[in-house]
């Protein structure tokens, strides 16, 4: 069966493992294309604008709200990040599936804007092991791990508006999970609400 390009969202709580999909996903399937979201964050050791985002002063992000750029925009732990609705076309138009890393916020707005878009949903194990894996990262002080914790709290408990839910356990398996996912809804095509109870079983 003809595979159909279809927009796809990636989201799950901070720390269970989202980018490390994603990025194992793309070898798999290399054929899917991310965008790259704009931030107005500061980068992180070893981030590159253009490459790990592209990062944007508070008026030029601003400006481009205001023209209708993004697809999806939200305030995340204090600063806006967002996905440019240049680099969805551009890879669609290619019939290229697009894969979007983003938060559930961003998730429910890309639904509103795109009601064919296929949500994923990575959930971590247990609450327990998301918050050793986000105090394992060494990036945070502790007001921001709560912070992150209580978000995740909230995240999770939508998780129910997704289409299909990988539980992160075992990278190996979610990965084959994740792809098993992404393949099933480009071939059957057709708008999600037929397909999503197949992406469930």
């Amino acid at each position: 069966m003809a595979r159909r390009a279809r927009l796809f969202v990636v989201s799950g709580p901070s720390g269970v493992g989202k980018g490390t999909l994603v990025s194992l996903l793309r070898e798999r399937l290399p054929r899917l294309g991310l965008t790259v979201s704009a931030t107005t964050r500061e980068p992180r050791p070893g981030e590159k604008d253009g490459v790990s985002y592209h990062f944007l002063d508070d008026d030029e992000f601003e400006r481009r709200v205001e023209a209708g750029e993004f697809l999806e925009w939200a305030w995340v732990h204090g600063h806006r990040y967002g996905t440019l609705r240049s680099e969805a076309d551009r890879l669609l138009s290619e019939g290229r599936s697009v894969v979007l890393e983003i938060d559930v916020q961003g998730g429910m707005s890309v639904r509103a804007a795109h009601p064919d878009a296929v949500l994923v949903f990575i959930e971590p194990p247990s609450m327990e092991e998301l918050e050793r894996r986000l105090r394992g990262r060494g990036t945070e002080d502790e007001a921001s791990v709560e912070r992150r914790l209580a978000n995740a709290r909230s995240e999770m408990e939508r998780a129910g508006e997704y289409d299909a839910r990988v539980v992160n356990d075992d990278l190996e398996r979610a990965v084959a999970e994740l792809a098993s996912v992404i393949e099933r809804f480009e071939t059957n095509g057709g708008p999600t609400n037929d397909v999503c109870d197949q992406a469930r079983d």
